[in-house]
């Protein structure tokens, strides 16, 4: 399991009003078949189908303090890790095409979470704007990417972008050919690298309330004070 992350925040605290959050955001949501496994770790509920709970319950509260956009990967016609979807780029009123597409995703494929996440920086045009990224996934890289390269070239190349990942009943696997960047003794996930180098958050999420919550602070605006 991924590594626990320090992240004090309640599940029901209020959304402030726009400010900071005037930036655009890109949701990275994972599809790959993992999301739609049953087994010791999911409990009855498939992945999937707890993080369209939370998805339903976060986005309208989300929704009137920033534009967000969203990507998916996993699913698809093209091979298992080829298929990153842009959904739509950031909008007003997301709420209901958020909701929309991630209800609709039948899990598929693999992670290609490396290549997902720079495509949503570069729909933010990262290099010239501000811009978030939140990552959601359930597990590790699974198709070659490397997390921690990427990082760094955000750091040395982006205006001001901030990389958020979510881990949801994620697991990792240490000794995957296609996730070169994991060392096999940190039981960590190596796409924690992507916050960590951006000035992000990593949050770790096991059930359905804390994924509500961790998408509401890093879509949201925390109230400060």
């Amino acid at each position: 399991m991924l590594a626990a992350a320090a992240l004090a925040f309640s599940v029901s605290s209020p959304v402030a009003s726009v400010g900071a959050c005037a930036v655009d955001a890109m949701l990275v949501f994972d599809g790959s078949t993992s999301m739609g496994e049953i087994n010791f770790e999911t409990g009855p509920n498939t992945r999937i189908v707890e993080a369209r709970q939370a998805v339903r319950r976060a986005m309208p509260d989300i929704e009137p303090h920033r534009r967000v956009g969203l990507l998916t990967y996993g699913p698809g016609s093209r091979g298992a890790c080829d298929n990153v979807t842009l959904r739509f780029a950031p909008t007003v009123q997301s709420a209901s095409p958020v909701i929309e597409a991630v209800d609709g995703l039948r899990p598929d494929g693999l992670t290609p979470l490396t290549d997902a996440v720079r495509q949503a920086a570069e729909e933010l045009e990262y290099r010239s704007s501000a811009g978030v990224v939140v990552l959601v996934t359930d597990g590790n890289e699974t198709c070659g990417g490397r997390p921690c390269e990427l990082a760094r070239e955000f750091r040395a190349t982006a205006r001001d972008l901030v990389v958020h990942v979510i881990g949801f009943r994620a697991e990792v696997d240490f000794f995957a050919w296609n996730n070169p960047e994991q060392d096999p003794l940190d039981a960590t996930s190596v796409a924690r690298c992507l916050a960590d180098q951006t000035g992000g958050l990593f949050v770790t999420t096991e059930t359905v309330d804390e994924l509500v919550a961790a998408l509401q602070r890093t879509l949201g605006c925390p109230v400060i004070g």
